[in-house]
């Protein structure tokens, strides 16, 4: 389905084809479903004079393609991915998976076409507002597909809370003490989509800024394009726009960084607890290893044992195993081989 929405003299007016080209001071906005194929080639080339190459129609029809810029003569061409409308299967997954779809625009002077999927729900939110009396209305093509993609970028943003209590869950479940953590597979699912977030982020940002970049360095030339260069409002909206990207890309680079100092934590917390448990076994061998070794010699068939048939030999033997152990648990004690931090012990003691 194609919609055609005619913005002028700060009114917003839905027009239907066969498009007319916008008068001085207009805008055009040409909104299609990716399931409309090629339709919408025709009447843009009508309206605009310009046709559009092969190579940036197949990249359209690319489902997979990362977000990127690029311009000829008579057009621009923006590939963004936006977030897709999660369905039941993901909100129920105990992992927040990221689910893209491209969205293409494709600006020319005075129109600007946007291709996208059909359940996309921020160009009919767009739309919608833009018909509503009282709105601001954009006057440049720059403006309006600059306003689409911050609505684009502020679902990225919404993101950061369930993220960051997922990690959080995870960070609790690694840490517990009382519950060893088994659901590794799902920690790597987190991970994996830590890391394809600040892939989008990185791919976002590359566009947009050198869409930046090349109307910053662009004059106005007769004959040229037409595109003017941006005015202060639109560089500020841009600016702001990046800023808004990096801050989810700065997001997903810190979560991917707790994730790794979550498992990290994980495995000296168990580390630790080995160490204890191998500290309190040590400490039993070393007290009872004096006491195997007196029962070894009294247990040897000799007839010649000292106090071996004396009635106080049993009790005598008794106390001064039962004083070498009490000897060797204060010895150890004293030492602070039993305490978890000896060498805190020897500061304050020094």
């Amino acid at each position: 389905m194609i919609r055609g929405l005619l913005l002028s003299g700060g009114v917003a007016r839905v027009v239907e084809p066969p498009f007319v080209a916008p008068a001085e001071g207009a805008l055009l906005w040409i909104d299609c479903d990716r399931d409309d194929t090629r339709t919408w080639l025709e009447p843009v080339a009508e309206i605009t004079g310009a046709r559009v190459f092969e190579n940036h129609l197949s990249d359209l029809e690319n489902l997979t393609h990362r977000s990127f810029f690029d311009s000829t003569q008579d057009y621009e061409m923006i590939v963004f991915r936006g977030l897709a409308v999660r369905s039941a299967s993901d909100k129920a997954s105990t992992v927040i998976r990221l689910r893209t779809r491209p969205s293409v625009f494709f600006m020319f002077p005075r129109c600007l076409v946007s291709i996208r999927s059909v359940d996309s729900q921020v160009v009919p939110a767009i739309h919608e507002r833009l018909t509503t009396p009282g709105q601001r209305l954009p006057s440049r093509p720059e403006e309006l597909m600059l306003r689409i993609v911050s609505a684009m970028v502020d679902r990225y943003l919404d993101l950061r809370d369930p993220l960051s209590e997922q990690l959080e869950r995870w960070q609790r479940e690694l840490l517990d003490p009382r519950r060893p953590f088994n659901d590794w597979l799902t920690l790597l699912d987190g991970r994996r989509e830590a890391r394809r977030l600040e892939q989008l982020c990185e791919e976002q940002l590359a566009a947009i800024q050198e869409w930046l970049d090349e109307r910053l360095e662009r004059r106005a030339e007769p004959g040229a394009t037409g595109f003017a260069p941006l005015n202060d409002a639109l560089q500020v909206r841009a600016t702001d726009l990046i800023e808004h990207i990096d801050r989810i890309l700065v997001h997903a680079r810190r979560l991917e960084s707790s994730v790794e100092s979550a498992v990290q934590l994980h495995f000296s917390s168990t580390a630790h607890r080995t160490n204890e448990v191998v500290r309190t076994l040590t400490t039993i061998t070393a007290i009872f290893l004096p006491l195997t070794l007196i029962t070894g010699i009294f247990g040897m068939n000799f007839e010649a044992i000292p106090g071996l048939h004396s009635p106080l030999g049993f009790w005598i033997t008794m106390a001064a195993m039962a004083a070498i152990a009490l000897g060797l648990l204060g010895y150890f004690s004293a030492r602070r081989y039993l305490s978890e931090n000896p060498r805190k012990h020897r500061r304050h003691k020094d």
